[in-house]
């Protein structure tokens, strides 16, 4: 069985869809908000939760944590992936992003969308790089922008779209690295 670690910095509405569909396989969450929620979910469900404080050394202590870890998902961590981590976990590290990338990376991709008079936008998953939302596309979900939508009513629905993209390319990256 292939052990999964989430890093997330929010509320951890992509965890709880990560965890629906893989449970004990996650193992550890580790956010760099002490007060984020997903810290809460993971303990609540048993797995392991670690607050890692951020500064330059933070992705050396994240990936001194991973020992066995076979696959890392971001969900909602709103720091950038760097050195030594990326190297450790190229192929085996993954991120959900609020749009069809590589339109609007960034944060608040749902509000850059709607400024900008889309049509449609959506959510990506991607492998990560040295980059803000540059990796290699695995897979992305179509969202339609309505007429009437406001920030909240086009990111609510952009969610249902990752909770049910997510876990999907999760489980097709795992059948790779079993393989």
């Amino acid at each position: 069985m292939k052990k999964l670690a989430v890093l997330g910095s929010g509320t951890g509405t992509n965890f709880d869809a990560l965890f629906k569909e893989f449970g004990s396989q996650i193992v550890l969450v580790i956010s760099d908000r002490e007060d984020a929620r997903i810290l809460e979910k993971a303990k609540a469900a048993g797995i392991e939760a670690i607050f890692e404080k951020g500064g330059p050394d933070l992705c050396s202590r994240i990936l001194a944590r991973l020992e066995g870890i076979d696959l890392v998902c971001l969900a909602g961590f709103m720091r950038l992936v760097k050195e030594p981590l990326l190297s450790a976990y190229e192929g085996r590290l993954l991120n959900i992003h609020p749009s069809l990338l590589p339109l609007y990376p960034g944060k608040d991709a749902w509000k850059q969308a709607l400024a900008a008079g889309a049509s449609e936008t959506g959510c990506t998953v991607h492998f990560v790089d040295a980059g803000m939302d540059t990796g290699e596309v695995i897979l992305q979900e179509r969202v339609p922008v309505l007429k009437d939508d406001t920030p909240e009513s086009l990111h609510a629905r952009i969610q249902v779209a990752e909770h049910k993209l997510y876990p999907e390319v999760v489980k097709q990256v795992l059948a790779k690295l079993t393989s």
